[in-house]
């Protein structure tokens, strides 16, 4: 890939987005992982106002740390950024005190580690209504149209997708080219969404570059019967999750009435 092309581009059309939408800025919240470093950082190239959020809910000390670095660096070399921490944890605590306790433990921990998405996404929209800003997506094409792993209305719930059309690996390479710091792109990939240490491939069952090599098969119309072993599994993973989260990947549905019921 011509990630030097590939930065230009994309930097290009997020500027053009802006300006012909009349927006002066965006809005983005920092994980510390690859995905919104690359993306923050593909903003702030814009030469527009870029706002970082960090909205830490019972988060893990490494991924606080990591986020607060890439803030650091991007303000160095970029004048256009800023920074802001917002504290959800109590509003978070607050809210699953509110909430009446269900008996199936699994599916009670799945909502509230989206609620936590949800409320991200809630606060990323006021600070951007405030200052007129878009805010701007961090999944990438595996996450969104491959295997949906991201919470719908959560970080799903954005104006601008920069980076969707680029697989995780493509993400690593532009990170590699604009020289996001080495330990960000040496972490391993986490939701952030539980407060330990757990990460995407211990929630899907496998990693990005085998999701990756599943859904390039997957468009060549191939099936898991054309598979062994742990190629099998792998293709196994992506097509269940890609049914399952099908919802999220394509528009809602409309009930449209008949016009002789009109």
């Amino acid at each position: 890939m011509q990630t030097e092309a590939v930065i230009n581009h994309i930097v290009n059309w997020i500027k053009s987005y802006a300006e012909n939408a009349k927006i002066g800025g965006f809005v983005i919240g920092i994980s510390g992982g690859i995905d919104s470093a690359v993306t923050s950082t593909l903003c702030a190239q814009t030469g527009l106002k870029l706002l970082c959020l960090e909205m830490p809910i019972h988060q893990h000390p490494t991924q606080v740390t990591l986020a607060q670095k890439h803030i650091t660096w991007l303000k160095e070399n970029h004048p256009n950024v800023s920074s802001l921490t917002t504290n959800l944890t109590p509003v978070f605590d607050q809210l699953v005190a509110a909430v009446p306790k269900v008996d199936d433990q699994p599916q009670r921990m799945m909502a509230l580690a989206n609620t936590r998405a949800r409320l991200r996404m809630t606060t990323l929209y006021y600070f951007a209504a405030i200052h007129h800003y878009l805010v701007a997506g961090t999944g990438n094409k595996i996450e969104d149209f491959g295997v949906g792993f991201y919470t719908k209305y959560g970080d799903g719930g954005v104006d601008i997708s920069p980076i969707a059309d680029l697989t995780k690996s493509e993400v690593y390479a532009l990170a590699h080219t604009m020289g996001i710091d080495q330990e960000i792109q040496n972490a391993a990939p986490t939701d952030g969404l539980w407060g330990d240490e757990r990460n995407d491939e211990d929630q899907i069952g496998a990693s990005y570059p085998e999701l990756e090599w599943a859904m390039s098969m997957s468009e060549q119309g191939k099936k898991a019967t054309d598979f062994i072993d742990r190629e099998q599994e792998v293709f196994e993973i992506y097509t269940k999750l890609n049914r399952a989260n099908q919802h999220k990947m394509v528009p809602i549905p409309v009930c449209k009435i008949p016009h002789e019921l009109r």
